[in-house]
Formats: C-alpha cells, sequence, structure tokens
C-alpha cells in the first residue's frame, strides 16, 4: 500500500492509497430519538447551542462551557392496558461549567439551562415534561495549570470568568483543548443506510408514526449483513394509552414488522431480510414493551452523553470510531467535537474525488493550533489518488474551523 508522509506547518500528515476496500460483513447499531443515551446527547447539545447563542447575542462570542457530561436518571411509571402514569420524575443531572457572567455582567445559567430542558422534553417526550427533577452541578472551576507564583491572577482563571471577551485566548488563536482525536468514513453500505432510515422511521416523526399513535420512539435496532443477508433485531415500543389489550399490542407488533418486510424490499431488494422484534416479550405472562411515554427512560433506565450514536449517527464496531461524546462539548475549540465533524466531512470529499472508500483520523496535542493537528491519517482505497489534490482538501477542511462554530451554534449541524 503506498504511503506519502510530509510535514505541513505543525502537521505530520500520513497519506495511505490502494488500500483494501472494506468488506460486506457489517455489525451496526442505531439508537433512536427515543432512547435514554440519545435523549442526553441531544438535550447536552441543545444546552450548548442555547447558552451559545445567549453569549454571542450579549458578548459577541461564545464564552467557555461544556455540557458533555450530563446524564438521566429515569424516573418510575405505571402501566396498564388504555392507561399509564408517572409516579416518580426522571432526575436531569446537569454537569458541566459555564461561565456565569463577563465583564460583571451576569449571565442568567441556570435560567437558560432549565428553560431548554422542560422546550426539550415537552418536544421530545411530552409524557415526561411535567416530571422532572433537574439537578444543577454546573461550575465554573478553572482548568489545571493556574499557578501562582505573585500577587497576579493567572491568566486561565478567568477562562470562566472573563473581564471581557478580550480575556479569550482563541480570539487570538484557537488551541486545541485536549488531546484526542477524530475520525470519519464514506461511504455508508447500504445495509448501515437502510439501518438508519429504519431506526428513524419508526423513532422520529415519519408517515407510519402519523398514523400509529402508539408507536414510541424509544427504538434501538442492532443488525448484522454479509452483504446478501441481513439479520437484524429491532425494538419498538408501543404506547399504554393506546393498547387497549394484549391481543392490540400483538395485532401492532405484526404491523410494526409489516412494514419492516416492506421498508427492505425497497432498500435492500436482493438481500433476504429477517427480523426479530422486541425480543424479550412474552405475551402470555404481559411482560412486554409497552411504556407510558414511549421511552424506557420512565422507568428506571437512564442515559448519559457518549454512550449512544457517533457523530454519524451510527455505532460500527467493524469500522473507525472512538469513543468521544461529542455533544454539548464547546464548539470553538474542544477536538472531541470538531475534529469528529470535521473528520467526517473530509471523509466523504474524499470519497466523493477518488470515487473510493475513504478514512480519515485528525489527532489533537493539547495545545495546538487548532488548525494544525498533532498527526493527520488518511487512507483510501483508490491506488491512484492524487496526493497533492488530497492534501489540498485536507487544508480545505482544516480552515474551516471558524464556519464550523457558527454552523453548531445556529443548529446547522445534527450530531447523532
Amino acid at each position: 500500500m503506498p504511503r506519502t508522509s510530509t510535514i505541513i506547518d505543525n502537521s505530520h500528515i500520513v497519506i495511505d492509497t490502494g488500500m483494501a476496500q472494506p468488506d460486506a460483513t457489517t455489525i451496526v447499531e442505531r439508537k433512536g430519538l427515543g432512547h435514554p443515551d440519545t435523549l442526553a446527547d441531544h438535550l447536552a447539545e441543545r444546552l450548548s447551542r442555547a447558552y451559545s447563542r445567549y453569549t454571542v447575542q450579549h458578548f459577541g462570542a461564545v464564552l467557555h462551557h461544556n455540557f458533555d457530561k450530563l446524564a438521566l436518571l429515569g424516573g418510575a411509571s405505571e402501566v396498564r392496558y388504555g392507561a399509564g402514569r408517572m409516579t416518580s420524575p426522571v432526575r436531569v443531572l446537569v454537569n458541566g461549567r459555564a461561565a456565569p457572567m463577563c465583564g460583571g455582567e451576569p449571565i442568567p445559567v441556570t435560567d437558560i439551562v432549565e428553560t431548554e430542558v422542560r422546550a426539550f422534553f415537552a418536544e421530545r417526550l411530552p409524557e415526561v415534561s411535567e416530571h422532572l427533577d433537574i439537578v444543577f452541578n454546573i461550575t465554573s472551576n478553572s482548568s489545571p495549570g493556574a499557578v501562582i507564583t505573585g500577587g497576579g491572577v493567572p491568566d486561565r482563571t478567568r477562562w470562566f470568568n472573563p473581564r471581557s471577551v478580550e480575556d479569550l485566548r482563541e480570539r487570538r488563536v484557537r488551541l486545541s483543548n485536549d488531546t484526542s482525536l477524530g475520525t470519519g468514513w464514506a461511504p455508508e453500505n447500504p445495509f448501515e443506510s437502510f439501518v438508519r432510515e429504519l431506526v428513524d422511521h419508526f423513532s422520529g416523526k415519519s408517515e407510519f408514526t402519523l398514523a400509529h399513535a402508539w408507536c414510541g420512539s424509544d427504538v434501538k435496532l442492532m443488525g448484522y449483513w454479509d452483504g446478501a443477508q441481513a439479520d437484524i433485531v429491532l425494538c419498538v415500543p408501543q404506547k399504554s394509552r393506546h393498547v387497549a389489550s394484549r391481543a392490540a399490542y400483538v395485532r401492532n407488533a405484526e404491523t410494526v414488522l409489516a412494514e419492516c418486510h416492506r421498508l427492505a424490499a425497497l432498500r435492500l431488494p436482493e438481500a433476504e431480510a429477517r427480523f426479530r422484534l422486541n425480543a424479550r416479550d412474552v405475551p402470555e405472562k404481559d411482560e412486554l414493551y409497552l411504556t407510558y411515554t414511549g421511552s424506557s427512560i420512565e422507568s428506571g433506565d437512564e442515559g448519559v452523553v457518549g454512550r449512544g450514536n457517533r457523530v454519524n449517527g451510527l455505532i460500527t464496531p467493524l469500522r473507525p470510531m472512538n469513543l468521544e461524546g461529542a455533544n454539548g462539548k464547546n464548539p470553538v475549540y474542544h477536538v472531541g467535537k470538531l475534529y469528529n465533524v470535521a473528520a467526517q466531512r473530509l471523509a466523504h470529499r474524499l470519497h466523493e474525488a477518488t470515487e473510493g472508500h475513504a478514512e480519515v483520523h485528525l489527532v489533537s496535542t493539547t495545545g495546538q493550533r487548532l488548525d494544525q493537528p498533532w498527526r493527520i491519517l488518511v487512507r483510501l482505497s483508490s491506488p491512484d489518488a492524487e496526493v497533492d489534490k488530497v492534501q489540498a482538501l485536507v487544508a480545505e477542511a482544516l480552515g474551516e474551523f471558524l464556519a464550523l462554530t457558527d454552523e453548531l451554534v445556529s443548529d446547522g449541524i445534527v450530531l447523532s
């Protein structure tokens, strides 16, 4: 496999060409919109964007913050055929840091957070929105490195308590906040795309969910594909208020399976597709995936940022991945967010340019310029990719971090 290695600015760039195409064997997982981990991811990102927009509007810059350690602790519920209720609230642990003021002007951090949390659940799980216990664990403590040597105040202690936006170092130069990495690849194979579509079809707004009020959103799919045959284990909850009996639940499950086969015939026409739905059900004992809200967060389950879908929306153990939880991270300099988005975009561009498989790995080191990763590894299946053009696409991607921040703050990018 030909390899080109060079140093540009402070980045060591390695480009491998002629790598083997991934084979058809695929294991892929996707968690739907109502899954507790997805709820935690999307809520954390919503808090980051709301805080960012507030500080941009009032101070002209995104102030330091991170909400990427947010967690949800499941409540308790009672479920009956045709009825149900919450009996204990869902706890929302808002863990993180945020600058509470700038130049002496207070920032209503808790008000911003509470407003967004309640609005989020009102939209995503309305049955839960009146049963929330919001716990604020938000500090403004400085990061390590603020050594006191005299009468002055170390600059680092002002990161979360700036006298003005001029105390924000990233207004002069953007440095990586961490030693971490971002990973991207392209293209998806037909099965991976089908998994994404199927989960969204049952967990989001679709013709199916609009026509079937009993369909809950805590959908999860695990799939195996060998290029000719698809084996899929799928969980789709039902909402108890809309399910009058065990027989109705069974009929609804049959409707879900029929829809799975219909979509498989459209998207994977040459394949044999086998589905197993709600594998833990024991209908004769009334042990069913029947929920009041449509999500297991109502009943003891937990959700934590970073445990769900990767930035590309899938969990793919046979593909390159990393464990960074991107949602809720600061969109200005947190490499765990920016490098994953940038690597995914660059992989798609390289795929389009070379018409082959592309992988991108961006590795940072703390304190080095954000647009000059410590290591850049590009792996391409095309044997005759032009190195100069590849390097130009890399440089283009690294020059887009300012625009990437703006997109993230303005909801222009959907993570996971």
